[in-house]
């Protein structure tokens, strides 16, 4: 702590506590949990303490603060909201609340007394959660009105599974915000920034999207192994998926239960023994047989050649097992100019 702020917090709350009246005082340390176990009390749990509403205490809290504001111990503390001000303007003049704190101190007794200093000042303004961003406090209303915006126009502009690296995103969102003042225009200051989302983070592999994404909220092995194939760009015998996933990102990941897992989900297309691609690669899930019935509707009438070709594309197979499926009959013909049509 001392290498950041130059004052003493628990100093500075003495100090500017100290014309509160007995339950005036014991409201405001419980409510900021400024006390020895840091935690901080609800307008309820304070009420049942005292016997009153919750609504009183928060009258209490209220009125509290203001005394508190108008005391001459506050004022004279100019020096320390000036300090904090300053520091929140380098990190960007807008900053998740969280952030902040954790910058400043590990310790949760003293993140609260901070905290306690940005609530009482006027120079900054809390910004609550909402569905879009995490509590967050600035001091600049045109600096933070910006970074909102840009945050939403970042959101809007990617699709529902769109997966961006960091550097590319972190390059768009700097553009969006090129009007503001060089000193802002930071790498640091954007992710900084891209902190104060809800609706925008990045996956294990540092790739950024929508929060709402398979993509970029991991949840089980088959979106590992998803991110783990999309990484790689090629098909992958399960085995291989199993052992990437496990030595990437630190999972356990048994190969029978990675196997099980690429069968049952639709990102998968199994392309050859063991062997898997993925369907937004273009792969079509089903038989080899199926295959080729699709590629014959598409192009129409085909030669051997061509079919074998173009069914190596989407699956890993030899050119045997291909050939011995056009010689099926029951599902396949040649026309009179030797091209393989359905019958």
């Amino acid at each position: 702590m001392a290498n950041t702020v130059t004052f003493k917090p628990k100093q500075v709350t003495k100090r500017i506590l100290s014309n509160l009246p007995p339950r005036a005082y014991e409201v405001v340390v419980n409510r900021f949990g400024i006390t020895d176990d840091g935690e901080r009390k609800t307008l309820e749990a304070i009420g049942q303490k005292y016997g009153i509403t919750r609504e009183r205490v928060r009258q209490i809290e209220n009125s509290a603060l203001a005394l508190i504001r108008k005391g001459d111990a506050f004022k004279g503390e100019k020096a320390v909201f000036e300090e904090l001000k300053k520091l929140m303007h380098t990190m960007g003049a807008i900053v998740a609340e969280q952030e902040f704190l954790n910058f400043l101190t590990k310790d949760k007794i003293t993140q609260n007394n901070i905290h306690l200093y940005l609530t009482l000042s006027d120079e900054f303004t809390k910004h609550k959660e909402d569905a879009h961003f995490k509590t967050r406090w600035s001091v600049d209303a045109d600096i933070s009105d910006q970074v909102h915006k840009s945050l939403k126009n970042l959101f809007e502009s990617l699709t529902d599974d769109q997966l961006i690296p960091e550097g590319e995103l972190i390059a768009k969102f700097l553009d969006e915000v090129k009007d503001l003042a060089e000193q802002y225009k930071s790498e640091e200051i954007a992710k900084r920034w891209l902190s104060i989302s809800k609706t925008l983070s990045k996956n294990p592999l540092g790739e950024w999207g929508k929060s709402t994404s398979s993509s970029i909220k991991a949840r089980g092995v088959k979106d590992y192994a998803f991110l783990m194939m999309r990484k790689h760009g090629s098909p992958m015998h399960f085995r291989e998926v199993a052992k990437a996933v496990a030595n990437t990102f630190d999972k356990k990941c048994h190969t029978a239960t990675c196997h099980n897992e690429l069968i049952k989900d639709p990102r998968f297309v199994l392309v050859g023994r063991g062997i898997y691609a993925l369907s937004e690669w273009g792969y079509k899930s089903g038989v080899v047989r199926e295959v080729i019935k699709e590629l014959l509707k598409k192009n129409g009438p085909m030669s051997k050649d061509d079919i074998v070709d173009q069914v190596m594309k989407e699956r890993y197979l030899k050119k045997n097992t291909i050939l011995v499926n056009l010689q099926n009959t029951k599902y396949f013909k040649k026309n009179k100019t030797g091209l393989y049509t359905i019958c």
